[in-house]
């Protein structure tokens, strides 16, 4: 692939676990556990192909409403997760962050997400971004007040806004080139909707855990066969 046409920041929609679990008559926790093995897979694989940043749709805001053991599993799972991937992800120079109400998570998980992030601070390469308890009309309707607590006397512009949302860490590269979403469905589900405004979208009937790297380059090549415009011609 040309490496000029690989997209600097891609972020994707990793859905699918329980179903893929309920097609091999396990329980949901564990396709949500072989979704989070594959995890690794595609974050060494982005870092190796020169992506920049990888923003990874862990847990929604909505996805409290799901029965309370699964979400009790998703909260623990970060622990099992990060032990074993923290390593890989030094040695391949990836950094860890999180966006969302992370303030909102047990203590436990926000304990392990913080280590997380700082054994791997050092890391100058791919930034490896979990989107945890993320809602994106949250984190706008957050940087809206965020700016009116701030004491404005000036109409909120576009630019303004983009500097009070959780992605503004990401500096230059806070939109996704590309958004890829697993398992047929064809929404983004309250995810980076600000951010997305002229993202490319790549949707793929594959479960989160079968997407391996032939998915992926699928979805690359896709992405490299586009001429993005911008509204111009």
């Amino acid at each position: 692939m040309n490496p000029n046409k690989v997209p600097q920041h891609v972020a994707m929609i990793m859905d699918g676990n329980g179903r893929w679990a309920k097609k091999r008559w396990m329980p949901r926790n564990f396709g949500h556990r072989e979704g989070a093995k594959n995890i690794r897979t595609i974050a060494a694989i982005a870092s190796r192909k020169g992506i920049k940043v990888l923003t990874l749709y862990a847990f929604s805001t909505e996805n409290w409403n799901r029965p309370e053991a699964e979400v009790n599993y998703l909260m623990e799972l970060p622990f099992e997760f990060f032990e074993k991937f923290v390593p890989e992800a030094i040695e391949n120079n990836i950094q860890i962050q999180a966006i969302g109400a992370l303030e909102q998570l047990p203590d436990k998980t926000q304990s392990a997400i913080e280590e997380a992030r700082q054994r791997t601070a050092h890391c100058d390469g791919m930034i490896l971004n979990f989107a945890i308890n993320y809602g994106a009309r949250y984190d706008i309707v957050h940087a809206v007040n965020q700016y009116i607590e701030e004491g404005a006397t000036q109409p909120l512009t576009e630019e303004r806004l983009s500097r009070n949302l959780a992605t503004e860490k990401l500096g230059e590269l806070q939109c996704p080139d590309l958004i890829i979403r697993t398992s047929g469905e064809l929404r983004l589900s309250n995810f980076l909707l600000w951010e997305a405004a002229y993202s490319e979208f790549y949707f793929t009937d594959v479960y989160w855990p079968d997407f391996k790297e032939k998915e992926f380059e699928l979805a690359l090549a896709s992405y490299a066969e586009r001429h993005r415009r911008y509204g111009k011609l």
